[in-house]
């Protein structure tokens, strides 16, 4: 029997998502008022009956239970509920401030209702979690599957569903098509009407297009799903994306990160938003560090310096100045730390707590810098680079350069080839997935190297 209850597990979270919202208003009514009998004679009726509604409102237009048996996990569908469950709050809020009774209602049964929606909802996802694993280990309600193809691209599908067994994916054989193609389809067809597959997987670099349109017609005979496989490894990990013109999927491999219209947008607009509160608040900073630097060494305040960004091209990075005036007779060469005869002592300073680098904010107002990238580099850093991990750094320059990075935090200055590729190595992670989140918490890490004095 091929029907494994399709659609159930989505169902069942909604279902119970919905009872738990009545129970959790009832609970909530009951802790506060202490008395179920006088609540069918309350305005508490009405607002039941707007909670439902607005529930449903919420989870259809954010299709919060649309979701496979491949695409679900625990954290994905959590993250999915919570925000159902902010758009249901803020709804419901504007729904008491504009109601007539809205004061008659009670804010501690209002928020309590949300706190035992939002615990109920989680356990009970984990528990479904937890019954799902050991169900499908167990045997039970699982998917029956055969690759079409012999190769490493069948290997790595079986290898899959091999590790993930909670996905209740059982494998029935390989299968290679020859050029005796009419008596190997006949032959594929009897396994897959006796063993009652539901799934057969075709790796298409195996294939011809007569093959495939062969094995999608046995699909349709039999009520077996055909999954066709391309093989896109080794540039999956530029983020390829699916586009549809008209009826024809086209891939398209993003070749620099952030390269969608939304990222640059959402990254270009904290860049500005951080910036600009950074130097209004941080004013007072600014004047007693320009004020030290101005008392305890005679030359200019600030100090700027050629460095390369994106795309390679090189720009002038503003920084306090924390060496003498002179430091350039020495020759340019990395830093020797707290040994380094040309800083300042107030330079020292700067740059334990990385007070000499608020003036890149400017750089970044002006376009030329983010606040989290990769650092930008001297134009002998990059040669070096170039020269040692010429992919990966290509990779970085596709970036605006940023104040703080991953590579920074983790690694510090590097002045050595090999400090240089590990911090290189770092940033690149950086560039897998793009988040505000990410960005604010490297920037709180960054706080933390400031305020313990652990910069360089």
């Amino acid at each position: 029997m091929k029907n494994h209850y399709p659609g159930l597990l989505p169902k069942v979270h909604l279902w119970t998502d919905v009872i738990l919202l009545n129970l959790s208003f009832f609970l909530a009514y009951i802790f506060r008022f202490r008395d179920l009998n006088v609540f069918y004679e309350s305005q508490y009726v009405n607002l039941l009956l707007a909670a439902n509604l607005v529930w449903i409102f919420s989870i259809y237009i954010l299709k919060t239970y649309k979701f496979t048996r491949l695409s679900y996990h625990f954290n994905v569908q959590l993250g999915n509920f919570i925000k159902a469950v902010l758009i249901h709050g803020a709804v419901m809020m504007g729904y008491l401030y504009l109601s007539k009774q809205g004061e008659a209602y009670s804010r501690y049964q209002f928020l309590m209702t949300y706190g035992l929606f939002i615990a109920l909802s989680t356990a009970s996802r984990a528990a479904i979690v937890v019954f799902l694993k050991v169900y499908r280990r167990a045997g039970y309600n699982f998917n029956k599957y055969a690759i079409v193809g012999r190769g490493d691209l069948a290997s790595l599908i079986r290898e899959f569903y091999g590790e993930r067994k909670e996905l209740g994916y059982r494998f029935y054989g390989m299968f290679n098509l020859d050029s005796d193609n009419d008596s190997k389809i006949d032959s594929l067809e009897v396994l897959v009407k006796d063993k009652q597959l539901d799934y057969l997987y075709c790796c298409l670099n195996e294939l011809s297009d007569e093959q495939v349109r062969e094995v999608i017609k046995l699909g349709e005979r039999q009520r077996t799903q055909i999954r066709l496989v391309p093989d896109f490894r080794g540039f999956m990990t530029n983020m390829a994306t699916i586009e549809y013109h008209d009826m024809y999927p086209i891939i398209q491999v993003n070749t620099k990160p952030f390269s969608s219209f939304n990222e640059q947008t959402v990254k270009r607009t904290f860049d500005l938003i951080f910036s600009s509160i950074v130097m209004v608040l941080g004013a007072p900073v600014f004047f007693l560090v320009w004020a030290a630097i101005k008392i305890t060494s005679p030359g200019p305040v600030f100090f700027k310096q050629q460095r390369s960004g994106r795309w390679g091209e090189m720009f002038y990075i503003y920084k306090f100045r924390s060496m003498y005036t002179d430091a350039d007779k020495m020759g340019m060469q990395h830093s020797k730390g707290d040994d380094d005869p040309r800083i300042t002592p107030i330079g020292r300073i700067l740059r334990k707590s990385r007070l000499d680098e608020l003036p890149q904010f400017i750089n970044v107002l002006k376009g030329e810098m983010s606040v989290v990238g990769p650092r930008p580099l001297f134009k002998y850093d990059v040669d070096m680079l170039m020269e040692a991990a010429p992919h990966d750094f290509q990779r970085l320059l596709t970036v605006k350069p940023g104040i703080t990075s991953i590579g920074q935090i983790n690694v510090g200055y590097a002045d050595t080839v090999a400090k240089n590729v590990e911090r290189l190595r770092h940033d690149l992670q950086y560039l897998k997935s793009y988040s505000v989140f990410d960005d604010v918490q490297l920037i709180f890490r960054t706080v933390q190297v400031m305020v313990l004095g652990r910069g360089q």
